[in-house]
């Protein structure tokens, strides 16, 4: 029995669990993939948005704000990088007036320092931008995080403190007695809870309709995203947007956290809610449009390909309520961007609705810290002296990301169970460099199968279904 249920162990349910692990609460976590961040949480632009692109008076617009002013707070709180890096609108000739507009749009929000810069100071700040550029809205405050860092931190933390995570866990039906919620149906096994909150993404409209709680639609937005090699590291200073058009924000250019360029996302709405394969037509259209924003990127330095899916609602604003209908039931639905930027007040607003359906008493043991080495990011003399305690440190698995032995090990001992190679590249970044695992995987494999104590060909990529070798690596492995 349970105090409370959440479905969905992306961002949004992941710094739902952290907020909640504060209280005297018995949690779980249920996710239907094998680990964290495991679908748009891993596949956005990770940025902090400043918060004058919604429309004001709506929930996005206050939580975009909101969750911008904890971001600083909460990265150094749980050892997450954050690039305070800013970001501009850039404006061709004739959209000058939209800049007016968006920057008095964010004044109503609350976004503050936000300022229209002249060509001659855009130049000055991004050298590369686009010859046709003419002039830029420049907000200071927005950011850059790594979108499954941060989500493996707030879950991490949220674990050290008792929450419980399961993973391979779909939720199959919810379950209501007399207009209350009792809990969920997993396959085989029923999960008791006076309170579920649905956080599961572009699926959440079906849970909310099992559930018997008020109705909303979902359409899922495929984005698709070209990652550049670490060489581009510099080519873009500050998170670079076309003028807005339509739904979207257009094709971006982000500098991110790790020292890669992103380009992207495309925005085309589907109806398949597992569709996130690339495609030639996608990818064709971020090196189209791309050139907008910025002259002289080398798509010949690009190392990968994704794309992600968006839960866009049909109020196209956030929904964030206790229903009215089915007592205990919370849903966090169409959470599309500014989802990552409110992340961290959505929880807030989340765990005020939870104090309305049940008392919170603050634990008393609460661990406030999850921090653990990174090689690349020491200076020798740190680096050496992490070595001499453990030698394991000093051992390269991956070489692009300069990933030691020691990261995967601790890894794989964390507070959350990682059993794949991709629950392993949100944690330690092994296999996201320039050869895209061609090293390091044969490593990774063998330490995993050694650790877990299974054979190589137990281990997967993702989960049940992925096997990465399809037979013995090593035909003296013996179980």
């Amino acid at each position: 029995m349970f105090d409370v249920i959440i479905i969905g162990a992306g961002v949004i349910g992941s710094a739902i669990a952290w907020r909640l692990a504060r209280h005297d609460l018995n949690v779980a976590v249920v996710e239907r993939d094998d680990d964290v961040a495991s679908a748009t949480s891993k596949a956005n632009s990770g940025i902090i948005h400043a918060g004058y692109d919604p429309e004001p008076g709506t929930l996005k617009a206050g939580l975009n704000v909101r969750g911008n002013k904890l971001y600083p707070d909460l990265c150094r709180e749980l050892g997450v990088d954050y690039l305070a890096c800013g970001s501009m609108v850039i404006a061709h000739e004739g959209q000058e007036e939209k800049l007016e507009k968006l920057l008095l749009r964010g004044r109503q929000n609350g976004v503050e320092d936000m300022a229209i810069i002249s060509r001659d100071k855009l130049l000055d700040m991004e050298p590369n931008v686009a010859a046709e550029a003419t002039s830029a809205l420049y907000a200071p405050s927005a950011a850059v995080v790594s979108p499954y860092q941060l989500t493996v931190a707030l879950a991490e933390n949220a674990a050290l403190n008792g929450v419980e995570f399961m993973f391979n866990t779909p939720v199959e039906d919810v379950l209501v007695e007399e207009g209350r919620v009792t809990g969920v149906r997993c396959g085989e096994n029923i999960f008791a809870a006076p309170i579920v909150i649905n956080a599961a993404g572009v699926h959440a409209d079906r849970l909310a309709q099992l559930a018997g709680a008020e109705r909303y639609d979902i359409t899922p937005r495929k984005g698709e995203y070209l990652l550049l090699d670490k060489a581009m590291e510099g080519f873009v200073r500050q998170v670079l947007f076309p003028v807005p058009r339509g739904s979207s924000k257009g094709v971006l250019v982000v500098p991110t956290v790790e020292g890669n360029i992103l380009a992207g996302p495309t925005a085309w709405d589907t109806e398949d809610r597992e569709d996130v394969a690339t495609t030639p037509q996608g990818l064709e259209e971020i090196r189209r449009e791309a050139p907008w924003l910025v002259s002289g990127i080398s798509w010949g330095k690009v190392i990968g390909s994704f794309a992600g899916l968006r839960a866009v609602a049909d109020n196209d604003d956030f929904i964030i309520r206790a229903s009215a209908r089915v007592n205990g039931w919370i849903d966090v639905g169409g959470i599309q961007s500014p989802g990552l930027a409110s992340a961290p007040a959505i929880a807030e607003r989340v765990e005020h609705l939870v104090g309305g359906l049940t008392e919170l008493n603050p634990r008393q043991d609460h661990v406030t810290q999850r921090k653990s080495p990174r090689v690349s990011q020491l200076d020798r003399m740190k680096r050496q002296q992490l070595i001499e305690k453990d030698s394991a440190f000093g051992r390269i698995v991956c070489r692009c990301e300069d990933v030691s032995e020691g990261e995967v090990l601790a890894a794989l001992a964390g507070a959350l169970p990682v059993c794949s190679l991709d629950a392993l590249k949100r944690r330690t970044r092994a296999g996201t460099g320039r050869c895209q695992g061609g090293f390091c995987v044969p490593r990774l494999v063998a330490i995993i199968s050694r650790e877990k104590g299974i054979p190589p060909h137990q281990v997967t990529k993702k989960g049940p279904g992925s096997p990465v070798v399809s037979g013995w690596l090593d035909k003296g492995w013996k179980q």
